[in-house]
Order: structure tokens, then sequence, then C-alpha cells
């Protein structure tokens, strides 16, 4: 198995990224469209290492989590969540989740596996035996997951004009009403401080903005995006006080200063469709993960400054993937197409 790793991470090759607006206006075509042909094969900052198939597991698989050797992820087509134990790298369970799962969390310190459903409904299930504990019913598709470390509480986005993001305590499995925070819209995906009080919140439906919400008071603030949109994915840097949010019509990485709201900087080029962003805080580097075949690699140079250095690729369709910064390893997940099965793809971050 390791040796087989290994020959598949020798295989992975990295394109670099050209001169985006030279090739774009000579190509006279979109944006990802140009910048493919213009790339250029150099040494990867992502190196394939192993490719995990799902046998049985159809559709669309949605965002993952971990838990030490475990990976989880949803499949809405299957309505269920899969169990992947990426030592042995390979699936060893599934089990029936929420309608049409969208996020998936591990919860630490409670053994628990919580499933947020397209039909407004969290399940939450013991990890061990894969029972379910509760269902509770927010009324509004549920969708992104987080774990609230500094409150131990469970926090899911859900909901559509009436859209929020609720709070869930893992020791009674009850909703918490007092704890519920009110978003623009539906909210897409969403990250909390831990050194401080607020949640960022990627909300288009409220006309593509970035929200900035205090979780004791439920004061908002909300960032513009100019010229583009579709701004689903996002991570945060909290030590250098950056947000960076992902769009889709045009596909840039845009960061934010968390303090005041201003636009730091826009990296064009990156994939389209990203579905899932992640910040590799040992590297100072963003991967941005979408459907039109490539992942891309942004290197922050400093707080202010930003570039993307690699658009390594994989598999057309797939946008949802889990960084593991304990391992230094990000997992892609794509789904089932023609004769072969759903897979992970395991990567390796290189210094």
């Amino acid at each position: 198995m390791m040796q087989a790793r290994a020959v598949a991470g020798l295989c992975a090759v990295a394109l670099v990224m050209a001169d985006f607006s030279t090739v774009a206006r000579a190509a006279g075509k979109s944006a990802a469209a140009a910048v493919r042909p213009a790339l250029q094969t150099l040494g990867s900052p992502l190196q394939l290492y192993e490719k995990i198939p799902l046998p049985g597991l159809e559709g669309r698989i949605d965002h993952l989590s971990g838990n030490g050797r475990l990976i989880l992820f949803s499949v809405v087509g299957s309505n269920a969540v899969g169990v992947e134990n990426w030592f042995e790298g390979r699936l060893i369970h599934s089990f029936k989740a929420a309608t049409e799962p969208q996020g998936v969390l591990y919860v630490p310190g409670f053994n628990k596996i919580v499933s947020a459903g397209a039909d407004g409904k969290v399940l939450i299930f013991d990890a061990g035996s894969y029972t379910l504990q509760k269902t509770i019913d927010l009324g509004g598709e549920a969708d992104n997951l987080r774990w609230d470390a500094r409150h131990k509480w469970i926090l899911v986005g859900y909901g559509e004009e009436d859209g929020g993001i609720g709070a869930i305590d893992p020791a009674t499995n009850e909703l918490l009403e007092h704890t519920v925070v009110k978003t623009g819209g539906h909210p897409e995906s969403f990250q909390i401080e831990t050194q401080g009080n607020r949640v960022f919140v990627n909300c288009p439906d409220a006309g593509q903005v970035v929200e900035s919400i205090e979780r004791d008071t439920g004061k908002m603030t909300q960032w513009p995006i100019k010229g583009a949109k579709g701004n689903y994915a996002m991570a945060l840097n909290e030590p250098d006080q950056r947000l960076y949010t992902a769009t889709r019509k045009r596909p840039y990485l845009i960061v934010f200063d968390t303090e005041g709201g201003r636009e730091v900087a826009r990296v064009p080029g990156i994939v389209g469709e990203a579905d899932d962003v992640y910040f590799d805080a040992a590297r100072k580097r963003i991967y941005v993960i979408g459907g039109e075949g490539f992942i891309s690699v942004v290197q922050q140079l400093d707080a202010e400054h930003y570039k993307l250095i690699a658009n390594v690729p994989w598999i057309v369709g797939g946008r949802t993937g889990y960084w593991y910064p304990q391992h230094d390893r990000l997992y892609v997940a794509v789904q089932a197409h023609g004769n072969e099965p759903a897979q992970l793809l395991g990567y390796e971050a290189q210094d």
C-alpha cells in the first residue's frame, strides 16, 4: 500500500499560472478557459498520495469532515454518510443520514457524528454504533456545520430568506434558541473566530455579500463583493486578520481584512465552481477546490499580497474536500462516473 501511494505521488503534476490578463485578451475567452492553455509544468505544491475507491456510493459528494484516522463525507445521491480510514486507505462504513445530506461533522469529546440535510433536518448519531440519537427540524435547508470548541457547541447554517446559524448542545442534543444568529439570506460557508466573538458568513442571496456578525449582540456588517458572484466557499486566517472567499462568476479568491471589511487583494485565475477553501497555516497557502478539474494553490506572500502559484489537476466535477493540517493532507472527493466508483484522492502538501 505504501509503495503504491508513493508511486501515485510521483505521478502528480502542478500547473503554474502564466500572465493571466495577457492570455485572456489574446484568447478572447472566459477567464477560466483562457488560463488553462497558458499553464506550465513545474514541481507541485500538492502531490497525489493515494486513491481510495468508495464502491456502492452514488451521487454527488458534498462536504467532508475528519476525526483522527477517519474522513467523513456526505453522499447526496445515496442519502448517506461514508466513513473512510485514511491510515488503511479504505472505506470502512456508510450509513443512512439526512435527506440530501450536505454538512457533516464529527463532534470531538462527545463521539458523535452530525449530518445536515436539504430538508432542514439535522441528525445526530453515536459515532461508535452509528445509531440515530436525535433529529432536529430547523424548518429550512440545513447546510454547513462547524464545531465551536470554545463553547462546545455544534453550529449549523440553515434557512432561506429567514436564514441563520443555530447552535446545538451536544451534551443534551438540544437546539439552543438563544444562540441563533440571523443572516441576510441562506448562509453558505461560514467561519467563526476562536479568539473573538464574530462569525463570518458568505451570503450570496443578500446581494453577494460577506456578513460579519457579533454573536453576543447579533449586530451585522455587510461587506459587498463587486464585479463577481457566487461567494460560496470561505476560509479564515485569524492570526493575520484575513478572510478568504472564492467566487464562481467570475472566479476570484478575494481577501478581506476582518477588522474593517476592506478588500485587501483579488486573485484571478483560480478554479471555477469552488465549494471549499482551506488555509494551510504552516505554509501560508490557500487551497481552492472547484468543479473545473483542478485545485488552485494561492501563496500568501504577506498579509497584503497573494499569488496564484499552481493549478493542480484532478477530476472535473468534484468541488469539495477536507484539509487535515496534522498530517499535511488535502482530501478531495469525486463522485462515481461511468465504470469508475466514487473515490477520495489524498494529496500531500509539499514545502
